[in-house]
């Protein structure tokens, strides 16, 4: 083979292996391109910038005259479902939620026809209510093609403006055409940023998120160790220790215990990492919420009972039984139910789903067999005391 020979299959090998990753660096600069630059609306309208939001599959089409303070600005949200609302707002006044000026547009469910109007968000418990801006705005409209949502306005900001706090969001529509709550996790809580109107640099936006994530576990792990493994332990110490002599009063001790510092420290740690989630992010009355609080005052009924409770001997302690057995199995039943609704929201991993559902089941696992072995002791005497009377009633047919 001669030397130009060799040459030509060296230079042919070697493109053979550079040739995967030209094509992909080819492909990936045309999908960023379709995504943001060359993306044309059906509408007819250009706009002179275009950013890839870092999250939430969004993308910010806007032309701005600093002179003026003219914003023509279309938000276009993608690979998002039709029953779902889309948000973009600016914040005059501060990095965040409370104070955004914003624009909303959803598609409605009965007609099908897109829906856009302004709410200017006061307070972390805002239901988007429509409602006028603090700045000018003008051709508000929306499209909904292809799984690609989009608003599209014109907005009068103050003039020489370079810098806003801007803001984007979606969430789920419910029944009614009412906006549901976005998600309280992962990009849903960092789809904020700075944003040059001149330059087009985004800066991300970190003020409270990463508190705000820090005290969502804290609340899940705290709520999850108290009701959710220590109300249970509490419960079965009174239930299979009671039945062994030599254990009283010594079960009474740990079933009070247990059941105390659950309340208690998920009082502090739950109620308390709750309310500063409920004033930095909001809170509505989702069934979380509402079970949640119900939980506490059950709790705290039961803790009044312990004061009313009647001697062993008293006619009415069996009624208190009752009562006090009963709600504390529904204490326990909804904790569980909660805390898996609580799992649900934060979306921790399924690591820390897995981890619960294996101690609650050994839990589980354990009642069971503590149910087995103390069959005869718990319900021996009463079907002994029903063998008994079924054969006095044989003796007196008989007779």
């Amino acid at each position: 083979m001669s030397l130009s020979s060799r040459t030509i299959v060296v230079v042919l090998c070697f493109l053979f292996v550079l040739a995967p990753c030209l094509t992909k660096a080819t492909t990936d600069g045309v999908v960023q391109a379709g995504g943001c630059d060359s993306h044309m609306f059906n509408n007819g309208k250009h706009f002179r910038s275009c950013i890839n939001l870092p999250v939430l599959d969004s993308f910010l089409h806007f032309s701005y005259v600093r002179e003026t303070g003219v914003l023509d600005v279309a938000y276009r949200h993608t690979k998002i479902e039709s029953s779902s609302w889309i948000a973009w707002g600016i914040n005059p006044t501060s990095k965040g939620m409370k104070g955004a000026q914003t624009l909303l547009a959803y598609r409605n469910s009965t007609t099908g026809l897109m829906r856009a109007y302004t709410s200017s968000i006061n307070g972390y418990s805002t239901m988007l209510q429509e409602g006028p801006l603090s700045f000018h705005v003008t051709q508000l409209s929306a499209e909904y093609l292809n799984g690609d949502m989009t608003i599209f306005a014109t907005i009068v900001l103050p003039s020489n403006t370079t810098v806003v706090n801007h803001l984007w969001q979606d969430g789920p529509l419910k029944e009614g055409d009412r906006l549901g709550m976005h998600a309280m996790s992962g990009d849903h809580l960092k789809s904020m940023a700075t944003l040059d109107l001149l330059s087009g640099q985004v800066t991300a936006t970190k003020v409270a998120n990463g508190n705000v994530l820090l005290v969502k576990r804290i609340h899940g792990i705290v709520n999850a160790v108290c009701w959710g493994i220590l109300m249970p332990i509490g419960a079965m110490a009174a239930r299979y220790m009671r039945t062994y002599q030599g254990l009283d009063p010594m079960w009474f001790y740990i079933h009070i215990g247990f059941q105390t510092t659950g309340y208690f420290v998920g009082l502090l740690g739950g109620l308390g990492t709750a309310i500063y989630m409920a004033k930095h992010t909001g809170m509505r009355s989702t069934p979380h919420t509402v079970i949640g609080l119900f939980l506490f005052a059950l709790g705290f009924l039961q803790i009044l009972a312990l004061k009313a409770r009647p001697d062993k001997d008293h006619k009415y302690r069996k009624y208190w039984n009752w009562y006090h057995h009963t709600m504390g199995y529904v204490v326990i039943v909804l904790s569980v139910y909660n805390i898996y609704k609580g799992l649900a929201i934060l979306q921790p991993g399924s690591l820390w789903k897995i981890a619960y559902t294996v101690i609650i089941s050994a839990i589980g696992l354990f009642a069971i067999v503590m149910e087995i072995l103390q069959f005869n002791k718990r319900w021996g005497s009463l079907c002994f005391k029903k063998a008994e009377d079924l054969e006095a009633d044989q003796s007196v047919s008989n007779v």
